[in-house]
C-alpha cells in the first residue's frame, strides 16, 4: 500500500507543527488530558452534537485520530465574510448549541488540562478556547468548534466571556488591526444577544471577560517560562506588553462596556 500522505495543519500555538491531515482524518498528538478531552468527544457523539470532531482512535505513532470537518478557519488576513455580524451571530449560536449538547456530561475522575477560577466553574464542561482558529465555517456560518486542548469544568459565562473577548475583539482598538475596529462594544453587545444571554450572566460578562484575558495571558507566560518554542515567541514579540496595555483597558473602559451590554454600572 502507498504511504499516507501527512499534511500539515496551520494555525494553534500549543501544538504548532504538530497537527496533521490523513485523508479524512486529523492526527494529533497525545496529551496528559487527552482521557477527558476524549470522554468530552465521546459524550457529543453520543447526543448527536455535529459541531465536533469525532474520535476515531489511536494510530501507530501514538497520535489521537479524529475526523476531518471539511470547512474554513479563520486566519490573518482575515477574510471579509469572517469579519460580518452574520459570522459573528453564527459563532455565538454554535457556542450555545455545544453548550446544550454537553449539559448533561458529568465526568469522575478525569483530568483537564487548566483549571478555570472557582468563580466560574458551574460544573458544565466549557471548551474555554473558541479562537477564530478553532472555530470551522462552511458558506459564512460557524458549524463546528475544533481542539479541545483546554476544555474543563467551566460554564457558559466563561466560554462566552473568552469568545466576546476574542471575537469582538475586547482591546484597546490601536491594537486591532482589522475592521473590526471602533466596533467592540457593538459586537459585544451583538454577541451576547446572539447568545442569548442571561440577565445575571450579562451582569458578569465585562469582568469575567477582563479575568479571561488574565486567566489566558498566564498560561502562554506559564509556557513561555518553561520553554514551549512558540509559547516563547508569542510572548517576546509582543503579547507581554499587549497584556499589559489590555488589562489597563478593561479597568478603563468596564463601565462602557457594560453601558453597551444595557446593564447597571453598581456591581454592588
Amino acid at each position: 500500500m502507498p504511504a499516507e500522505v501527512e499534511t500539515q495543519l496551520l494555525g494553534g500555538t500549543a501544538n504548532r507543527g504538530l497537527v496533521v491531515r490523513v485523508g479524512d482524518t486529523v492526527r494529533r498528538p497525545l496529551r496528559a488530558s487527552s482521557r477527558a478531552t476524549h470522554a468530552l468527544l465521546k459524550h457529543l457523539e453520543r447526543v448527536g452534537f455535529d459541531g465536533a470532531p469525532r474520535l476515531l482512535g489511536i494510530d501507530a505513532q501514538g497520535r489521537e485520530v479524529l475526523s476531518y470537518l471539511p470547512g474554513e478557519t479563520v486566519r490573518t488576513p482575515y477574510p471579509a465574510w469572517s469579519m460580518t455580524d452574520e459570522a459573528l451571530d453564527s459563532v455565538a449560536a454554535l457556542l450555545r448549541s455545544y453548550h446544550q449538547a454537553v449539559a448533561d456530561f458529568r465526568p469522575v475522575g478525569l483530568q483537564w488540562a487548566e483549571p478555570v477560577p472557582p468563580g466560574y466553574v458551574t460544573g458544565l464542561i466549557s471548551h474555554n478556547d473558541p479562537n477564530l482558529d478553532n472555530v470551522v465555517f462552511r458558506n459564512g456560518v460557524a458549524v463546528a468548534l475544533i481542539d479541545f486542548d483546554l476544555a474543563a469544568p467551566g460554564s457558559p459565562l466563561w466560554d462566552v466571556a473568552t469568545a466576546v473577548r476574542l471575537w469582538a475583539p475586547l482591546r484597546p482598538d490601536a491594537d486591532i488591526d482589522d475592521v473590526r475596529r471602533g466596533h467592540s462594544l457593538s459586537r459585544l453587545r451583538r454577541f451576547a444577544d446572539a447568545y442569548g444571554l442571561d440577565e445575571a450572566d450579562r451582569v458578569r460578562l465585562v469582568e469575567a471577560a477582563a479575568d479571561n484575558h488574565i486567566w489566558c495571558m498566564d498560561y502562554v507566560r506559564r509556557g513561555a517560562e518553561t520553554g514551549h518554542p512558540w509559547f516563547h515567541q508569542r510572548w517576546t514579540t509582543g503579547e507581554s506588553e499587549l497584556t499589559t496595555r489590555t488589562n489597563t483597558w478593561f479597568k478603563n473602559h468596564a463601565a462602557a462596556l457594560r453601558q453597551a451590554l444595557d446593564v447597571p454600572n453598581d456591581r454592588t
